[in-house]
């Protein structure tokens, strides 16, 4: 059996991945995150995930590699992950009240004979959050959970009491959304725990 590289450090993932039962290492790996001019946000997660697919394979060409990459979309624009509490602080009030979007592009990678198929998709998650006040943004950011996620919130963390409604994969707003990547997995014959 072909071992499984998940191409990312995220303990989000990696916690995801256990709950399938999927057997697998895992390495960060180091691409250039910048958006492309007239780029879209679909665009942007898919080029990634591919990116860092590829990027997996050419370290390491025996291995099977999963690639993912997880965007928070408001209005049509990228929150990547907040550098400071005011960058924080400004995202959370962008998503106070409204519908976002959480965008994770999906990748598998395998070279055979030399070549390297690579197989991608985009899964789309909205999110509605109710109206913030600026002393919840502040105690929350507090916490520390806004400062190494997209858009500056953790669904899995304290940040649920904030979301009203999701539509669609809730796993995909934690990082990946599991019940395609488990499809896609089991495309390239590596087993979930449903065999």
């Amino acid at each position: 059996m072909t071992a499984l590289l998940l191409a990312s450090g995220s303990s989000r993932r990696k916690e995801l991945l256990d709950q399938i039962g999927v057997h697998y290492q895992s390495a960060s790996m180091d691409i250039d995150e910048s958006v492309l001019v007239n780029e879209t946000p679909s665009d942007y997660v898919f080029r990634l995930a591919k990116e860092k697919a590829q990027a997996g394979i050419a370290v390491h060409p025996d291995m099977i590699v999963l690639a993912a990459d997880t965007s928070v979309v408001v209005a049509g624009n990228i929150l990547g992950k907040p550098d400071n509490a005011p960058m924080a602080h400004e995202m959370l009030r962008q998503l106070s009240g409204k519908t976002h979007q959480v965008l994770t592009g999906i990748a598998v990678a395998q070279r055979i004979q030399g070549e390297t198929n690579v197989e991608a998709q985009v899964v789309v998650t909205n999110v509605s959050f109710s109206v913030l006040t600026d002393l919840q943004i502040e105690l929350y950011i507090k916490t520390g959970e806004p400062m190494d996620k997209a858009g500056a919130y953790g669904i899995q963390g304290k940040a649920a009491l904030f979301v009203e409604r999701i539509q669609g994969s809730y796993s995909n707003v934690v990082g990946l959304p599991l019940a395609e990547t488990g499809k896609l997995l089991q495309r390239f014959d590596v087993p979930v725990w449903l065999g």
